[in-house]
């Protein structure tokens, strides 16, 4: 073997690695679940950006925890309304455009990478939709106290329940795609 051969072998077995490493392939790869894990704990613990730590100190303690919690909820509730006042239209038309984009590309066309990224998007994309009316709710009714922690509450759970729904599917979805698709599918 010549020097020029090991070189091209170790890089070789480099660009495999890397290659199995984000493989393409999404409901075999370790990486995706690990995503869908992360992205569903976080969505459910931070409802309109608030951190749920938050609210639970809110309700224990009061005080200056409570006010802290009011400000924050007022500030990225106003943020929220005022992107979805300007901006909403052409954020939901690209959203429209992008999820039917991949929806065509992972289930007419067969792409498992747009598919996993549909099972994602999706879901987040109706958690939006909730904060977006949990924002409306909360500014209409100018929830403070008790009222605001039992509409972030509600909002945590429906943000949740959406979640169970979303990993659910994706589960029974990336099982149906590795037996169709694996070793004894077709």
């Amino acid at each position: 073997m010549t020097g020029a051969t090991i070189v091209m072998d170790n890089n070789l077995d480099w660009y495999q690695t890397i290659f199995e490493l984000i493989d393409m392939r999404s409901f075999t790869n370790l990486w995706f679940w690990i995503v869908l894990a992360v992205v569903w704990s976080t969505t459910s613990h931070y409802g309109l950006g608030v951190p749920f730590d938050m609210v639970l100190r809110a309700k224990r303690h009061g005080g200056q925890s409570e006010i802290d919690l009011e400000d924050l909820v007022r500030i990225n509730s106003n943020r929220l309304l005022f992107i979805a006042q300007m901006s909403g239209l052409w954020i939901a038309g690209f959203a429209c455009f992008f999820l039917t984009m991949l929806v065509m590309l992972g289930f007419v066309y067969g792409n498992e990478f747009a598919q996993a990224v549909v099972l994602l998007a999706l879901p987040l994309s109706l958690v939006g939709l909730l904060s977006l009316s949990t924002a409306q709710l909360i500014r209409d009714e100018n929830a403070r106290g008790e009222q605001l922690r039992k509409r972030l509450l509600r909002h945590r759970l429906y943000s949740q329940i959406i979640g169970m729904i979303s990993i659910f599917v994706t589960a029974l979805w990336g099982m149906y795609q590795n037996l169709n698709v694996g070793p004894f599918g077709g």
